[in-house]
């Protein structure tokens, strides 16, 4: 497909070309959401082979599912809702069995970080669930009450994990701050 064909048109109409089997405009849809979708999973897993597994299911699921969206509503944040469902699925599969304490433990607090630079890295030293809750509240904008239900938990549960995800941050930001004050 070359670049001008990709471009034509609006999303709504590239849409209603990809209902009526155009793989044109699939292509495009897709090279236009991808690099999003992608992120969202990877900075929510942690996992680049996670992530591509995650981004290539929300686009067969968009496309099991092209009769149902609406032409007015912006594709992105439908996307990115899937993507997130998908790896909160993923992180409930692998954590089904664990302790609700192990979830607050800290993958790595070998130093602090230098700058804000390494915020990526900073993140990665939470758990999947606490940098999921994290990312998906602060930077996805999730309600407490959102996440608590796709959780399966109250709204005090992701309030609660959150508190304590925030201050672990901070702590690794500045770790002599919590040495200064007695």
């Amino acid at each position: 497909m070359d670049e001008q064909s990709r471009h034509d048109g609006t999303e709504a109409e590239r849409l209603r070309r990809a209902r009526r089997g155009d793989e044109a405009a699939f292509e495009a849809i897709y090279h236009d959401h991808a690099r999003a979708v992608h992120a969202l999973a990877l900075r929510l897993t942690g996992n680049p082979a996670a992530a591509e597994d995650i981004a290539q299911e929300t686009f067969l699921r968009m496309f099991g599912f092209l009769s149902g969206l609406r032409d007015d509503t912006p594709l992105r944040p439908w996307l990115k809702r899937v993507a997130a469902n998908l790896a909160i699925d993923r992180l409930r599969r692998e954590r089904r069995h664990a302790d609700d304490a192990a979830l607050f433990n800290v993958l790595d607090e070998a130093s602090a970080p230098a700058t804000v630079a390494e915020a990526d890295g900073l993140l990665r030293r939470l758990t999947p669930l606490a940098r999921t809750l994290v990312w998906l509240h602060e930077m996805e904008g999730w309600s407490h009450e959102e996440l608590a239900r796709r959780f399966g938990r109250s709204p005090s549960w992701s309030k609660s994990i959150l508190s304590r995800s925030l201050a672990r941050l901070r702590q690794d930001l500045d770790p002599g701050a919590s040495d200064e004050h007695p």
